[in-house]
Order: C-alpha cells, then sequence, then structure tokens
C-alpha cells in the first residue's frame, strides 16, 4: 500500500493546496493522522468520487518526508481512477 500527493498548485484562501490520496481507505485516514490532518477534512463519497484529503503545501512537505510519493498530474490522476469509488458521488 502507498500514499500519494500531487504538486501543491492549487490557490484557495491564501494558500497553496494538493491532494493526498492512498491504494487503502484505512491507510489515507492512518497517514492523514499522521500528518495531523483532522479526519473531518476527509472527501469522499457521496461528495466526490474518490477518497483524498486536500491538503497544504506545508503539509505536502512533510507528507513526502514521512513517505508519501510525489506524483505527477497524469499519475495522480490514475491513482484517483483506480481508488475511485463507482457510482460513489451523487449527481445534481
Amino acid at each position: 500500500m502507498a500514499v500519494y500527493v500531487d504538486a501543491a498548485i492549487w490557490n484557495y484562501a491564501g494558500r497553496r493546496w494538493c491532494h493526498l490520496l492512498a491504494d487503502d481507505m484505512d491507510e489515507l485516514h492512518r497517514f492523514a493522522s499522521l500528518l495531523g490532518v483532522k479526519q473531518s477534512s476527509y472527501q469522499g463519497p457521496p461528495k466526490t468520487s474518490a477518497p483524498h484529503y486536500d491538503i497544504t503545501g506545508f503539509e505536502r512537505d512533510r507528507a513526502v518526508r514521512l513517505g508519501a510519493i510525489e506524483c505527477s498530474r497524469d499519475e495522480i490522476v490514475a491513482v484517483f481512477r483506480r481508488v475511485r469509488v463507482k457510482n460513489g458521488k451523487i449527481r445534481s
């Protein structure tokens, strides 16, 4: 099992953000907890189709130091597709 992060390129609220994904949901939550990210920050079905956390660039740097795998945009999209929950997102 592995944990993945993409580049912190998304600007919001004065910070740069990225995605934290994992091959396994338990691993995702365990790693987020290790980073100090609250579980209330979790995003997954039915809100989004792939379980993940949005984390800041600062948290990303720490995640990489703790063993998260840095991914390009194409690589993180492949991970997203692999871990997504079919029919997990409610469409409005």
